[in-house]
């Protein structure tokens, strides 16, 4: 039906062309007017773009490699904790952090310095941080990783400091890289005489290339019959579809699926055909199911996003606005010419109204489509903020046709 459909779309195109080409030879023996010669052309040119948006029932291919994750093929979270050091008196308040005293001396004493019991430092050019960053799948010794530097304490800024030594742990508390090098901070700042002046932020910088991998994450892909193909959003008619493309690209029952998220495909056995087999499958393309209709608000921001599956029936609205308006005005009460003891006293006078603006009831039409849902919301007249009742309202009286997700 897909091929059909391209057939009857391209054929259009051809004819249109075809007859664009025609409509131009005759019209260069009539006039020799360049101006409405380029008019018709933008006229012409302006049909074929139309007639290409107007193609219904067509879905965008999409690659197998964007809508599946393969397991085992993952990325890890490495953390790990340090000291800036090189900071120009804007590093912790030792005195107030006592975990960087403690941190420093600890340094100190694996380099063979011993500081007498009882010494107090007051140190104002280190710094304590948490430093993180992501291994990627396959991440071989050597390789080198961009870490993030984060200020635990009460530093006012990193700029130009220098992260020393530190390790970075994996969830099983093992080394998997050493993060070292100087850290480059996004925002600038200055203080004098109690003023001082901020632009972004100054507590968070980032090393391009800071760590470097002294041991791989162990990988499964490569072990066993199958490899495992995760979709990354629940869909049995994506999987169905998934499947098909790749029994029809291989050997029939070379896919199997398990479940509504994950396919179990039979792979060669040796790396160098297992790695050209996934390559193979991950540039298969397949048309994904059109997703469930949702809605999804943002209660903190007032946001609304719907997708083009959102549908709308037939209901009536009403939706008034009520308004508290408070107005304070200072109100200072002096003291006569000649009292004696006078004190001048200041007040407040506070006017309280109320607004309450008529809510009509609306007739809100039917929508086939998201277009149709947005002008019927907006014929009402609503807010952003008065949408997200309007729609739980809605959702209740089963009038929207989406699941709502509020953020």
């Amino acid at each position: 039906m897909v091929f059909s459909i391209f057939h009857e779309y391209f054929a259009i195109l051809i004819e249109v062309s075809y007859g664009y080409r025609t409509i131009m030879k005759k019209y260069r023996k009539i006039t020799t007017n360049n101006i409405k010669l380029v008019i018709l052309r933008d006229v012409i040119i302006g049909l074929l773009f139309m007639t290409s948006l107007l193609m219904p029932g067509l879905s965008t291919a999409e690659r197998i490699k964007d809508l599946v994750t393969i397991q085992g093929v993952r990325s890890n979270q490495l953390a790990g904790y340090g000291l800036v050091v090189g900071l120009d008196g804007s590093g912790d308040q030792t005195t107030q952090t006592p975990f960087t005293v403690q941190s420093i001396i600890s340094m100190l004493g694996q380099m063979g310095i011993n500081l007498p019991p009882g010494t107090n430092l007051q140190l104002r050019n280190v710094a304590a941080v948490m430093v993180t960053a992501t291994i990627p799948a396959f991440a071989k010794p050597g390789q080198q990783l961009d870490v993030t530097v984060s200020s635990m304490g009460n530093a006012r800024s990193l700029r130009g400091g220098t992260l020393v030594l530190t390790p970075l742990r994996g969830i099983d508390n093992q080394v998997y890289a050493m993060a070292q090098g100087s850290i480059l901070v996004g925002g600038a700042g200055a203080a004098a005489s109690g003023s001082s002046v901020q632009v972004n932020h100054l507590n968070v910088g980032r090393i391009s290339g800071g760590a470097i991998v002294e041991r791989p994450v162990p990988s499964t892909v490569g072990q066993g019959e199958y490899i495992n193909l995760e979709l990354k959003t629940t869909d049995f008619t994506t999987v169905g579809r998934i499947v098909d493309a790749i029994n029809d690209a291989t050997t029939s029952n070379t896919a199997t699926a398990v479940d509504g998220r994950m396919i179990q495909v039979r792979a060669p056995l040796t790396s160098n055909q297992r790695v050209m087999f996934i390559s193979q499958i991950e540039s298969l393309e397949i048309t994904p199911a059109k997703g469930l209709a949702k809605v999804i608000i943002n209660a903190r921001s007032g946001s609304v996003v719907m997708n083009q599956a959102v549908t709308l029936q037939s209901s009536a609205v009403a939706h008034g606005n009520l308004s508290v308006i408070i107005n304070t005005e200072p109100i200072i009460s002096q003291p006569g010419p000649f009292a004696e003891r006078g004190q001048t006293i200041l007040t407040q006078r506070s006017q309280i109204e109320i607004r309450s603006d008529e809510g009509n009831l609306m007739v809100v039409p039917s929508g086939a489509d998201l277009g149709e849902v947005v002008k019927a919301l907006t014929a009402i007249g609503a807010t952003t903020q008065d949408l997200l009742s309007i729609l739980q309202a809605l959702k209740a009286a089963g009038s929207l046709r989406a699941e709502l997700e509020i953020i």
